[in-house]
């Protein structure tokens, strides 16, 4: 099966949805892979290296059973696609329906990451797990740029400085993985989650959980059940109390479809000292800070607020090596021995797929 792997077109985006010891691997489990000529070198893999690792380049990528990307198609490059043709990448079918119909008129056999199931079975192959992963470790890097004091305790001849405090709102995988990165750069760090769950795993990574007393069940796919109006207020009202004790805070609650929780009200930013920092993972959704612009960086009464789109993309490499491996792992599940063979009672295959060649629908 012809695997074929385009360059991103869309603007800031750096990934490439495989890499060269990936393309290895899927080479030597019946794939052939065709690149685009340039698509991994914005995340710094030269064509050279797809050439030794087995791939073809080429100047068209789309012309194969199966294409495979990180963002979803252009309404140009969806023109390209046709019946019966695989297509695997973030595709956004709970925000972008219109995409999806689009998709779904050329029959497509549409897959997106986005939608793999939450089930052990399927942990090689969840790309949101792997990206919120670079998310929360760049977050804090982010941070420690932006803050203009130490992260660490430091003891010198001047005195001692103390470390900074870091509070991490949402502790699923960005969250965790923000817990781990401050606690080494030697920040006190505290997390927040409404699912009592996750306190075990927040303070096993040497952080302190903060309690609300605000509670939310924990869905089948590991989010957080939305809370209701109500408790959305006192939530609001009791981080509002909190947040100014922090020099750090970063905040990465998602809700898949819905715009992200309002966690951090204009009055909480304004009572945070000058210079403190708000890294919002949220962005994309809206944001969890009422303050918050997305795709921008602004500044509010002395205080920094993030509200960075696409973080993965800021670290193309590592990131494109996580989910080329994602990619990889679906692959070969939809396609043993390099040929497709889709099972739609298979929980995995029918889960993520958003649209069907006409032939099959």
């Amino acid at each position: 099966m012809r695997i074929g792997v385009p360059r991103e077109t869309q603007p800031g985006e750096r990934r490439v949805a495989l890499v060269p010891d990936v393309v290895t691997r899927l080479a030597g489990s019946g794939f052939e892979i065709l690149v685009e000529r340039g698509a991994g070198a914005a995340a710094s893999f030269p064509d050279g290296d797809y050439e030794q690792a087995g791939a073809r380049l080429a100047e068209d990528a789309w012309d194969a059973e199966g294409v495979v990307k990180v963002r979803k198609p252009t309404d140009e490059e969806i023109g390209r696609l046709r019946d019966g043709q695989l297509l695997i990448g973030f595709l956004e079918p709970l925000t972008d329906l219109d995409g999806v119909e689009r998709l779904s008129s050329r029959g497509v056999n549409a897959f997106a990451m986005e939608s793999i199931p939450r089930i052990t079975r399927a942990q090689p192959m969840d790309a949101l797990s792997s990206q919120s992963t670079v998310s929360g470790y760049k977050a804090v890097l982010l941070a420690a740029d932006r803050l203009p004091r130490f992260f660490p305790m430091l003891m010198t001849a001047a005195g001692t400085v103390p470390p900074a405090k870091v509070l991490v709102l949402g502790a699923g995988v960005a969250g965790l993985q923000a817990i781990a990165t401050a606690r080494r750069l030697g920040a006190v760090v505290t997390g927040f989650d409404v699912r009592a769950v996750v306190k075990e795993q927040v303070e096993s990574l040497g952080a302190t959980f903060l309690d609300l007393g605000v509670r939310a069940e924990e869905t089948a796919g590991g989010y957080a059940e939305e809370l209701s109006e109500e408790e959305q207020r006192l939530q609001q009202q009791e981080l509002a109390g909190r947040i100014p004790e922090y020099d750090v805070v970063i905040t990465t609650a998602l809700i898949p479809g819905r715009p992200a929780p309002k966690l951090i009200p204009a009055t909480a930013v304004a009572a945070m000292r000058p210079g403190s920092v708000i890294v919002d993972l949220a962005a994309e959704a809206g944001g969890n800070c009422e303050l918050t612009a997305p795709g921008s960086e602004t500044e509010h009464g002395g205080v920094r607020i993030l509200g960075l789109t696409n973080v993965p993309s800021t670290m193309p490499a590592h990131a494109s090596q996580l989910y080329a491996r994602n990619v990889a792992a679906l692959l070969q599940h939809l396609a043993p021995e390099g040929e497709l063979a889709l099972d739609w009672d298979d929980e995995i295959t029918a889960g993520a797929c958003v649209t069907r060649a006409k032939a099959a629908a």
